[in-house]
């Protein structure tokens, strides 16, 4: 007979572990559903910069490195290459529009010189020669001519003789016949020697025409040549200071090679280098200012060049009334350039936080002083002060500008 075992009440041993699973798990649960997950950090009040979000007046400019310049400078090329022979004035010498900087050799333009010399030598000879032939062929078909008239004449004379006396028929009509054929050769010769000469005289009219010009030409490509030998005395374009003469004597210069720079000094310009962020903002006329000597003086844009190197474009100011005393080639101006009007807006300071946030967020500190809570914002325009807040932030907010590099990836900032 079997015997019926009586079920144990309660939670068994064998229940335990379940127990607990269920209990992590609601536990996780709770956790997910209820719990904070927001990553948080520690840090000390005193490693960070605070900034008060304020609204006022935006300035919209940007603070520049600004270099003076000459208003002009002038390369110095040798239009004729040569070897230098002589120096004539040393950098930083003041010249004159005109003054002789550098003296060149050039043996092959002697040797051009003398060649082409020769050649008009040769063509004068020529043409001479050729002048006195037409002149001597001229005479020939004038003396010709002035034969065949008289013997036009005879022959007329016979003709008529012939034609009263064959009238009276004292002659045969053989001989009438004859001198009329005579006469008649003698007119068609007449006529041809004159055509001949009228078209000789306009063949050496040509001929002499062309010469001469040829030689005019051969005289004027002397007188280049000379004109090019007189370049090889490098003179300066402007007046001013030479600021620049790279050159050794003895040295093989090339025709338009640089060998050196003169400064015009009659004015300056400020030379300064922008980012070319603002390369669409920076146009002709914009209104710039610089501080020195416990003054103000006003510049403006002359020209903005197009060309970006290194993420940078140049752009030329130039004085608006006052030049500073003291100014000279070379010194730095700190410029503020005006890119815009002034305007109302939500201003919080510049800081080392843009680096790691590119303006997208930053931490905002709560009423309590004693967390930060990061939140997205969007950043307008900047100077070299503030940051034009377009959203996000109000006015009587803070926010922690230093920078993020430490904790950017955490949510909440804990500030002992």
């Amino acid at each position: 007979m079997d015997i019926q075992l009586e079920k144990k009440k309660g939670i068994q041993k064998k229940h335990i572990p379940y127990l607990v699973g269920g209990s992590v798990i609601l536990l996780l649960l709770g956790w997910v559903i209820f719990g904070n997950h927001a990553s948080t950090m520690r840090v000390e009040r005193r490693s960070i910069n605070i900034a008060d979000v304020t609204y006022g007046e935006f300035n919209d400019y940007i603070r520049l490195n600004g270099q003076v310049q000459p208003i002009q400078i002038v390369q110095i090329s040798p239009e004729e290459g040569g070897i230098v022979r002589e120096k004539v004035v040393e950098e930083g010498a003041q010249v004159q529009k005109g003054d002789v900087i550098l003296r060149l050799s050039n043996s092959n333009m002697d040797l051009q010189i003398l060649n082409a010399e020769s050649e008009v030598a040769e063509k004068q000879n020529l043409l001479r020669n050729t002048q006195v032939a037409m002149q001597q062929d001229k005479l020939n078909n004038e003396t010709e001519k002035v034969s065949l008239d008289i013997d036009t004449q005879r022959k007329e004379r016979a003709y008529q003789q012939c034609s009263r006396l064959y009238d009276e028929k004292l002659i045969s009509k053989e001989d009438y016949l004859k001198a009329k054929e005579d006469y008649e050769l003698a007119i068609k010769k007449h006529k041809l020697i004159t055509e001949r000469l009228k078209q000789d005289s306009i063949y050496r009219t040509i001929q002499m025409d062309q010469m001469e010009d040829n030689l005019m030409n051969m005289r004027q490509n002397v007188a280049l040549i000379r004109e090019r030998k007189n370049k090889l005395e490098v003179r300066a374009t402007i007046s001013g200071e030479l600021g620049l003469l790279d050159v050794a004597l003895g040295q093989n210069i090339s025709a338009g090679q640089m060998v050196g720079q003169i400064n015009d000094l009659s004015d300056f310009k400020v030379e300064a280098r922008i980012d070319e962020h603002y390369i669409d903002r920076v146009s002709n006329g914009l209104p710039a200012s610089f501080q020195r000597q416990d003054k103000s003086f006003k510049l403006k844009v002359r020209k903005v060049y197009p060309e970006v190197r290194e993420g940078r474009f140049r752009t030329d100011f130039v004085f608006v009334g006052e030049r500073p005393d003291n100014i000279r080639s070379g010194q730095t101006y700190y410029i503020d350039l005006q890119l815009g009007e002034p305007s109302e807006s939500v201003l919080i300071p510049k800081g080392t936080f843009f680096q790691v946030t590119g303006g997208n967020w930053i931490f905002v500190v709560d009423k309590s002083g004693k967390k930060a809570y990061r939140r997205k914002i969007r950043i307008g325009r900047q100077n070299p002060q503030y940051y034009e807040v377009l959203e996000g932030l109000e006015q009587g907010e803070q926010v922690i500008v230093s920078g993020y590099e430490s904790y950017k990836d955490n949510e909440v900032l804990i500030l002992n």
